[in-house]
């Protein structure tokens, strides 16, 4: 008889709630159990567990047996409910919901494009049903683009799912059709609040009143249109109560529709707005008075955001009510999926589209919360700021013919406004790369004017190290910058110049430690010239006489000689 072949397995759950992974096997029974009692002695893991595998010589199958088990127990592991397989909507009604029609709207996109009609006016219109019936394939494409995920999801056929799907759609037409023959309501913004106090106590009222909406709608040849007869009639509703609500509840679902159509919106916003002022003016639109107030107090918000249109205007003026809230965060998600889209906020002109993103960065994080969640703005803009420091637009923002002091501040600028650690990084490679150019040192070396080229690098010195860069990152770059005013200054022997110049002791002082604290050079080797050449300047009895006859400028000198102190 063949002997069974057995050896130990030792598994372990790092964390309570972590799955069992294995950490050794052994033929060694003492030695798996040593093992999984030191992990736990020693508090690396939360439980361990040796197990006995025995091979069957006979079926070549391992046999498993527990032996041992130690640690925290494992929780019992939730048993997932079966999918259901009928339909999510399976009456009428069901189609009426939120969910429902942003559904019909994805599957009737296209008709509902060409006939300008929301999903709420298809459900409510008997005569866009009979269009659409009319169309003759419209409905059946519809129906078998739904049917077979549904199908494949729930494990049903395809065309179990297809016929009810389809009776589905027969009831809801045959339903508005009865409806219409029997009579529906009619509003106008003279009658919109008395039908709405009647229907209120009406079981079916949102809906009456929604088919009552949609048809007074009929008459409207573009989305602004609507828009503007949906709010003669909320300028109508109820003042209060039961009538007030249901108003404004089915005045909000057209709405939040259109706003949530990119032609829709495009046109209740008015004019040819390029994508970052069409952002700004939906921004603009769905936090009115936040925005407003930051126009007022921020110039560079003040500067990327477009006027509204009259009827953007006096929709701005609805949005804040708490029945327009699924309005609001309609336009909340347009904005996001644009922000973080793939498009150019200014194709034609990189420069402006960096103000545009900074403003629109202001004005979304000072509406968050009311708008949008902060981390959904924030990870919006981290991936609009990805875009602006790839290579493609970093080279058209840069151009053709500027001096590396242009380009340098360009890139500082850059840095400034992105967010994000990796965005950051790269944005810091494209100006170290820049800084350690030979060409940055041959054109700040090739000067004639090296006075107010030290200056111009002590900006940059300064720059590097407050547009958000890690220290690691602007340290060698201040320090490079050091290097070439050193450079600079060697060639054109500025701090000597200076010593031997005519001037006033205290005139020569003042220049000398300005360069020595960083003010009018960068900070480094010029830096330390000028720092020992005033200290020697300073004990000179000329310039103490000098001091005591002014003593207006001590104090200034005081400060000067404690901040180039501070900067050695």
């Amino acid at each position: 008889m063949p002997v069974a072949d057995v050896h130990f397995e030792v598994f372990v759950r790092r964390y309570p709630d972590s799955g069992w992974a294995l950490n050794m096997a052994t033929d060694v029974r003492t030695t798996a159990l040593d093992t999984a009692n030191e992990l736990i002695r020693k508090g690396s893991v939360a439980a361990a567990r040796v197990m006995r595998e025995t091979l069957d010589p006979a079926t070549g199958e391992f046999h498993s047996l527990t032996i041992l088990n130690l640690g925290v127990p494992e929780k019992p592991r939730k048993v997932k409910a079966p999918e259901p397989t009928e339909p999510l909507c399976v009456a009428p009604q069901d189609l009426y919901t939120c969910h429902a029609r942003q559904r019909i709207g994805r599957l009737f996109e296209t008709w509902l494009e060409r006939h300008e009609a929301t999903p709420f006016e298809l459900l409510h219109r008997p005569d866009l049903v009979e269009q659409l019936e009319a169309s003759g394939v419209e409905i059946a494409h519809a129906i078998q683009k739904i049917a077979v995920p549904e199908a494949h999801s729930r494990g049903a056929s395809v065309a179990d799912m297809t016929a009810s799907f389809k009776s589905l759609g027969e009831r809801a037409v045959e339903r508005l059709m009865r409806d219409a023959r029997k009579g529906l309501p009619q509003v106008s913004p003279d009658t919109f609040a008395k039908v709405a106090a009647q229907l209120a106590k009406d079981p079916e009222g949102a809906y009456r009143l929604g088919c009552a909406v949609a048809t007074s709608l009929a008459p409207a040849q573009s989305w602004g249109e609507k828009v503007g007869l949906l709010l003669d009639l909320a300028d109508q509703a109820p003042k209060d109560g039961a009538g007030r609500k249901l108003a404004l509840s089915v005045i909000a679902q057209p709405l939040e529709e259109i706003v949530g159509c990119e032609k829709g919106l495009d046109n209740v916003l008015g004019g040819n707005l390029d994508l970052g002022a069409r952002l700004a003016a939906m921004t603009r639109l769905a936090a009115a008075n936040v925005v407003d107030q930051l126009v007022k107090a921020e110039p560079s918000v003040a500067k990327v955001m477009p006027e509204l249109s009259a009827r953007a205007q006096r929709l701005a003026k609805w949005l804040p009510c708490e029945d327009f809230e699924g309005v609001r965060a309609a336009i909340g998600q347009r904005i996001l999926r644009d922000l973080g889209g793939q498009r150019r906020l200014r194709p034609s002109d990189p420069v402006s589209e960096i103000d545009v993103i900074r403003g629109l960065a202001m004005a979304l994080t000072a509406a968050s919360g009311k708008l949008l969640p902060l981390d959904n703005v924030q990870a919006a803009v981290t991936a609009r700021s990805k875009m602006l420091v790839a290579r493609d637009f970093v080279e058209v923002y840069l151009g053709e013919g500027n001096t590396v002091a242009e380009e340098a501040e360009a890139l500082v600028w850059l840095t400034e406004n992105i967010i994000g650690a990796s965005n950051k990084r790269e944005a810091g490679r494209w100006l170290n790369s820049l800084i350690f150019s030979l060409r940055f040192e041959r054109e700040n070396r090739e000067t004639h004017h090296p006075a107010p080229r030290l200056v111009e690098l002590a900006k940059l010195q300064r720059a590097v190290a407050r547009c958000g860069l890690i220290e690691e990152t602007y340290r060698p770059m201040q320090a490079k910058l050091g290097e070439i005013g050193g450079l600079l200054e060697a060639d054109a022997k500025l701090v000597a110049s200076t010593v031997k110049a005519s001037a006033p002791a205290l005139n020569r002082l003042t220049a000398l430690l300005k360069l020595a604290c960083g003010e009018s050079g960068p900070l480094g080797p010029v830096a330390d010239r000028a720092r020992a050449e005033a200290l020697k300047l300073a004990r000179q009895d000329d310039t103490r006489a000098e001091l005591t006859s002014a003593p207006d400028q001590v104090d200034a000198i005081r400060d000067l000689l404690k901040h180039a102190a501070l900067a050695a």
